[in-house]
């Protein structure tokens, strides 16, 4: 069992009252925290001190996260729930790292400065709009859903059942020999060009 949270100093590169609480939140802390590294180390400090809870027993994201804590996550576009599926994840399986849940946040949030100007989707999308399983793209099982979870991860239209690096996603990522933080990139890069994510993906399997 790991004992301790360990981060590199480099990483890449319809609405309700809680929604209104999200877009204020980010609003509030927009100048803090966009163009500047000072969220990093926040950040940092903030997942190892749920690892540290999770491994003491703490089970419930209602409940793990202040309300300061709260606030500081939405203001870079992420959710409790998400932060503590990867708690969780890498606490049990011991994976996704942390220095991977970091360079993830830092595309979802780069999306939602660069992309979506600092505002949270009114859409949340529904497992079954995704892909099954068992759906194949390029011969491969996976290959449509996870493309889809990629998307709505960058969005954050990911509903509060659903991980983006989950262990089906990492399963399908490490047979293709891609990592989950650049297949978000090149997701992002890539648009409507499924085409583009196909060629990346299947270079880097017959690799």
């Amino acid at each position: 069992m790991r004992t301790s949270v360990q981060f590199k100093e480099t990483m890449p590169g319809s609405l309700t009252g809680a929604s209104d609480h999200r877009q204020g939140a980010a609003r509030e802390n927009r100048t803090m925290n966009h163009e500047s590294v000072d969220w990093v180390e926040k950040f940092r400090t903030l997942f190892e001190s749920k690892v540290t809870a999770y491994r003491n027993g703490e089970r419930k994201v209602d409940v793990m996260f202040t309300k300061e804590e709260e606030d500081f996550l939405l203001s870079i576009g992420a959710m409790p729930q998400e932060i503590f599926d990867f708690v969780e994840d890498w606490c049990d399986a011991g994976e996704p790292d942390p220095e991977t849940v970091l360079a993830i946040t830092k595309i979802r949030r780069d999306y939602f400065f660069q992309e979506d100007q600092g505002k949270f989707s009114e859409h949340t999308i529904s497992t079954s709009e995704l892909p099954s399983r068992h759906d194949s793209l390029a011969g491969l099982e996976w290959f449509p859903r996870i493309i889809e979870k990629a998307r709505a991860k960058l969005r954050g239209e990911l509903p509060p059942d659903l991980m983006y690096g989950c262990g089906g996603d990492r399963r399908f990522l490490k047979k293709v020999n891609v990592n989950p933080v650049e297949f978000l990139q090149k997701v992002w890069e890539a648009g409507d060009d499924v085409d583009h994510i196909v060629k990346f993906v299947t270079d880097r399997f017959k690799a």
